[in-house]
């Protein structure tokens, strides 16, 4: 239908373009989206990926030694949130006095 007795009218060369730039478009999304399916790391749980873990050392304990340096917290305050993340009693988490 493009071709009318042996010419393309400029709309049937634009129509043209277009649906070939389309094509390939579509054909290199799915070539990435194949590769990064089949090259993502899975997990020996068959859980999250490894990717949705938190980086080492970026932990709730780590966060709170951060706020505790740059003095955002006293020390009652660090060792009592510190207490509460670790799961030990209130009692064990008082700094002995020196």
């Amino acid at each position: 239908m493009m071709f009318w007795f042996g010419h393309m009218n400029g709309w049937g060369w634009f129509v043209m373009s277009l649906s070939t730039l389309l094509f390939w478009a579509v054909i290199i999304a799915v070539g990435v989206l194949l590769f990064q399916a089949l090259a993502r790391p899975k997990s020996p749980g068959g859980g999250h990926s490894s990717w949705q873990k938190t980086p080492p050392g970026s932990g709730p304990e780590q966060v709170l030694a951060e706020r505790y340096a740059r003095g955002e917290i006293d020390d009652e305050e660090y060792h009592r949130r510190l207490a509460v993340l670790r799961g030990s009693p209130m009692d064990a988490a008082k700094p002995s006095a020196p």
